[in-house]
């Protein structure tokens, strides 16, 4: 069925698409990167959330990272197998289950700092398009969180 009618199903007019594949090449361009500190993308913005705050809870981290423990409890073992993490029970609450770095997660932000630099001369937008798609990105993330009336997007 062609024609105008259908014009909205027309995959160049899907504002999805465009974010995820833009995600998809985003994450492959850290690839090498973190190949080298033996992380997986997830792993390693979960490292970020880390170096951070230093201690949080699961709960809190999935909020952050936009994950749910299914994803997240499998992931934080693995960290945990590395070495870079330790998962412990809240003593003020024994329902909370917190998690803070070790030695070697604290050192391994050291050998991560020129990431965010290396990436950003790979990205075909001058300093201020940068700035100006992280905000409408942001905009955007925070709009999909609230309950969308129009059913968009």
């Amino acid at each position: 069925m062609e024609g105008p009618k259908y014009d909205r199903l027309e995959l160049k007019n899907q504002l999805c698409f465009p974010l995820y594949a833009c995600a998809r090449e985003t994450v492959k361009l850290y690839k090498p990167y973190l190949d080298v500190l033996d992380l997986t993308y997830t792993q390693y913005i979960t490292m970020l959330v880390l170096w951070e705050e230093k201690v949080v809870s699961v709960k809190v981290l999935g909020e952050r990272l936009y994950l749910d423990s299914g994803t997240l409890t499998p992931l934080l073992k693995k960290l945990e197998a590395k070495g870079l993490i330790i998962r412990r029970r809240s003593q003020t609450d024994e329902r909370i289950l917190n998690v803070s770095l070790t030695k070697a997660g604290e050192r391994l932000q050291a050998k991560a700092m020129e990431i965010p630099r290396d990436l950003g001369s790979t990205v075909n937008l001058d300093p201020q398009e940068i700035q100006q798609l992280y905000h409408l990105l942001y905009k955007l993330l925070a709009g999909t969180t609230e309950n969308r009336e129009d059913g968009s997007l």
